[in-house]
């Protein structure tokens, strides 16, 4: 039973479990807007169904509604999803600036004393690291 305990409680199980239930109802959202925007498309220019679509007796339609729809949901995400949550993480969660990692220099001030207990003295100057 304590192997099962910690199976469970363990790693990002609870996390991958709450992601798909977010991610399946939020596909709904996605399929809402996508046929939204088929449906002004249609509106704009007729069905937005390309599925009877056969020339020379070939589905080409089938294989056109669903690339069409592809290149919608991609929008839908990127324009939706992906831009604002760029932008919300830049605005509130910026990049720390480049600089030295704190082990480099620690490590740089070691060898700079170790050079001036050496006989370097007081003239000794320090170097910076290079990255």
């Amino acid at each position: 039973m304590t192997g099962f305990k910690n199976f469970l409680l363990r790693g990002n199980l609870v996390e991958i479990a709450v992601a798909f239930v977010i991610a399946a109802a939020f596909k709904t959202v996605i399929d809402a807007t996508v046929a939204l925007i088929m449906g002004l498309i249609g509106k704009a220019g007729g069905h937005p169904d390309f599925s009877s679509y056969k020339p020379g007796g070939l589905l080409v339609g089938v294989w056109i509604t669903a690339i069409i729809s592809f290149v919608f949901v991609a929008a839908v995400v990127y324009y939706l999803i992906v831009k604002p949550y760029m932008a919300a993480k830049e605005r509130y969660f910026p990049d720390e600036p480049e600089g030295v990692p704190a082990d480099v220099a620690i490590l740089t001030e070691i060898r700079d004393l170790l050079r001036q207990q050496e006989g370097g003295g007081a003239h000794a100057a320090p170097t910076t690291p290079t990255p």
